[in-house]
């Protein structure tokens, strides 16, 4: 039983971490974000939704967190109550499932990952600016190739 409770005050305090900056009462938006190129039809795609610079860098709280199951070689993520703004998306392919990034001994992914915008880094992860992309009211769709 404690071991239950245990888990139950991670994921509260999990949930609490995350940004509601971008969260408004009635917002109204949504966000569908379409994943294609997907060649392991296994595991999961994990990564997060941010609202600022900050929060791309791990420097702030990400808006939500992201976690689609894979089965297919295009899945999507639907995300409500969206506030209008900008936004963007670091992922990476769980393919193994131990969720965590797969890396080499040097820390190159050896997984699939990718950014909004199919944005590509160059020795790092793609900049924030090349990244970001802006929801407006209303239904919006974002697409972004696993590779």
């Amino acid at each position: 039983m404690n071991n239950f409770k245990s888990i139950l005050t991670a994921l509260a305090m999990a949930g609490a971490s995350f940004s509601t900056a971008a969260v408004a009462q009635n917002a109204g938006s949504s966000l569908t974000v379409n994943f294609t190129g997907i060649e392991d039809k296994q595991g999961a795609i994990m990564g997060v939704l941010v609202d600022s610079e900050a929060a791309y860098d791990g420097k702030a709280a990400p808006v939500r967190p992201l976690m689609v199951a894979v089965d297919k070689a295009e899945v999507a993520a639907m995300i409500d109550n969206l506030a209008p703004g900008t936004y963007a998306i670091k992922l990476f392919h769980d393919v193994d499932g131990n969720g965590k990034m797969g890396t080499n001994p040097y820390g190159m992914p050896i997984e699939p990952f990718a950014f909004s915008n199919n944005a590509v880094g160059n020795m790092g992860p793609a900049k924030w600016t090349d990244a970001k992309f802006d929801v407006k009211a209303g239904a919006n769709v974002h697409s972004i190739v696993v590779k």
